[in-house]
């Protein structure tokens, strides 16, 4: 280890300086002159103003029977008021619905008069990981 440092030493001692090599400028001024660039005529920027695009949209078929969404089936009050509460953090209203025969408490959204409108509160929903969410027509 000391024979590494000891070398180390030696060469910072003997260190010389090179002399810098001086560049000689070998360019050659040019007596050529360089042409202007020519200027490029873009057909778009005067065609694109001007066009005029027509979108035939389908119309939306209004559904006599309206939509809803339910997000979730529990079996106890207190779980279903935890997912409607989740649900009204993202600004969406729920309903909790019981069956008369049944002991489930459904979590429900809608009635929704289309069912883009439903998917796109369903979409809202996934972003926030609440989830499973069906859609359906209302009885």
């Amino acid at each position: 280890m000391s024979g590494i440092f000891g070398y180390g030493l030696y060469l910072l001692e003997n260190d010389q300086e090179l002399p810098t090599p001086v560049v000689k400028d070998q360019t050659k001024p040019t007596t050529e002159v360089i042409p202007p660039l020519p200027k490029e005529k873009w057909e778009y920027v005067e065609s694109l103003p001007k066009r005029e695009i027509k979108v035939k949209a389908k119309e939306q078929i209004i559904s006599k029977i309206p939509y809803i969404m339910q997000c979730g089936a529990y079996k106890t009050i207190r779980e279903a008021k935890a997912r409607k509460l989740d649900i009204a953090f993202q600004g969406i209203q729920s309903k909790i619905r019981k069956e008369r025969d049944s002991s489930w408490y459904r979590v429900v959204l809608g009635p929704y008069e289309f069912k883009r409108d439903a998917e796109r509160d369903k979409h809202k929903l996934q972003r926030t990981k609440i989830e499973p969410c069906a859609i359906w027509k209302e009885k």
